[in-house]
């Protein structure tokens, strides 16, 4: 027993030694670094006084600060910052859908200024700022060596002001100038409306309003048509839309999806991710679905585009998609500003990460760049048999028929001109008609007499 005893308190007294040999480096190391952090904040202290004592020109120290901080944020990648008070502020404005601006969404590749995209009906878009463009200077001040933040507040400015941005365009050879007004933006989160048996539904961004109008536009659509047995389908246009509200994303692609995973967040420790799943019911019955996506899709977009692809919901068409697949955090700081920062990536219910990647549509269409038509072209006239001299008359055919095909042809012409204005929509709207006239028809419900 009392070998048994030495034995077992040996065994305690060379655990306690072993663990003390493992533990004793760790906390060294632990120590090691603490003064590293120190030593660190200690030289930046130092730094700030110098500055203070010794720049040429007074500096107000509040805002040597603000710049430190937001330096220490951009150095993370191109979606955190620091916002002062004044930028939390309009950034509150915008989710509500309403702010001052360009109404232009950016980003920062290399160090330059690039437009994700346009919005729809604002000054930048209607002065035709397209996604990919690079802001290389605002007002003859060069972007290069700019923070993000700094690039938006030279972009920022009085409503009515003039602001001249230089642009570098792909295909483009020189860089050119383009003359902007500001305007207050006010966006129309979801426009609906319909082109034929098919209803389309143009989300232009995910703000709070973006479920409420998108709920009410296609309620209206369906009702319009004299219900849903007169829709073939719905197209939901992504293209140029940069993203918005996290929980507006889920709220869209739960419209459509009665069950299964919408979206994954995981962050830096496992307990910190999260699964967001769908609710029974769907807006659409049932019917066909096109998602519309561009270079200009990017973060909600892609959230909603890659779970109604995962789940076979919808169809995907267009070109890839940005490939923001990282979810930031805003975080109010005392004095009226914020932080916001990376704290996940978000996975489709597939697993995959789009982050860099984007969204692969399954239908791979570009939008074709407008040509003007030669004279040629506006010259030539093809004749039908119905042209030819003495041609046989076709009389068989009663009136009805001959409405049916002329509304037909109304139909088929309306496609071709809508083909020439927007060649992806006008593809979309065709997978629909082709999806509906392979479809069985509904049942049509009867009524009995007793």
């Amino acid at each position: 027993m009392k070998k048994f005893l030495m034995a077992a308190v040996g065994g305690t007294f060379l655990g306690l030694v072993t663990t003390s040999q493992i533990a004793g480096p760790l906390v060294a190391q632990e120590a090691e670094r603490n003064s590293s952090v120190y030593e660190q904040l200690d030289l930046f202290g130092d730094i700030f006084e110098r500055i203070r004592a010794q720049y040429v020109e007074e500096v107000d120290p509040s805002e040597l600060i603000e710049a430190a901080i937001d330096g220490m944020l951009t150095s993370l990648d191109p979606h955190s910052s620091y916002l002062s008070p004044e930028d939390a502020a309009d950034m509150r404005f915008q989710t509500r859908g309403e702010f001052g601006g360009l109404g232009i969404e950016v980003t920062q590749e290399e160090g330059w200024v690039k437009v994700v995209s346009p919005m729809d009906g604002t000054p930048a878009d209607a002065a035709g700022i397209q996604a990919g463009d690079f802001i290389t200077a605002v007002d003859g001040v060069n972007t290069l060596g700019l923070t993000l933040d700094e690039a938006v507040e030279m972009m920022r400015g009085p409503v009515g002001s003039e602001i001249i941005i230089t642009v570098v365009r792909e295909g483009e050879t020189e860089p050119f100038e383009v003359s902007i007004i500001r305007d207050t933006i006010r966006l129309t989160a979801v426009r609906a409306r319909s082109e034929g048996e098919s209803v389309v539904l143009r989300i232009s961004t995910f703000n709070d309003q973006t479920l409420p109008n998108l709920r009410d536009g296609l309620a209206e659509q369906i009702a319009e048509a004299g219900g849903v047995d007169n829709v073939n389908g719905i197209v939901i246009d992504l293209r140029n839309n940069p993203g918005g509200l996290f929980n507006q994303a889920i709220y869209v692609a739960d419209a459509f999806l009665d069950a299964g995973e919408i979206v994954s967040t995981r962050g830096r420790q496992p307990e910190d991710g999260d699964r967001y799943n769908a609710t029974p019911g769907d807006l659409a019955e049932g019917l066909p679905i096109v998602v519309l996506i561009n270079g200009g899709s990017a973060s909600s977009s892609e959230i909603v585009a890659g779970a109604l692809q995962d789940h076979r919901r919808a169809i995907v068409v267009g070109t890839q998609s940005f490939g923001k697949g990282s979810v930031q955090t805003v975080m109010p700081l005392r004095g009226d500003g914020a932080m916001r920062i990376t704290t996940a990536r978000y996975y489709t219910p597939s697993g995959r990460s789009i982050q860099a990647l984007g969204i692969s549509p399954d239908i791979i269409v570009e939008q074709p760049p407008r040509r003007p038509q030669s004279e040629e072209e506006e010259d030539a006239q093809f004749i039908s048999e119905a042209d030819l001299p003495d041609a046989l008359s076709n009389e068989t055919l009663t009136e009805d028929q001959l409405r049916v095909i002329e509304e037909d042809r109304a139909r088929a012409e309306a496609s071709a001109a809508l083909r020439e204005q927007d060649y992806q929509l006008a593809y979309a709207l065709d997978i629909l008609k082709g999806l509906s006239a392979l479809a069985p028809a509904r049942a049509t419900p009867t009524t009995t007499a007793e």
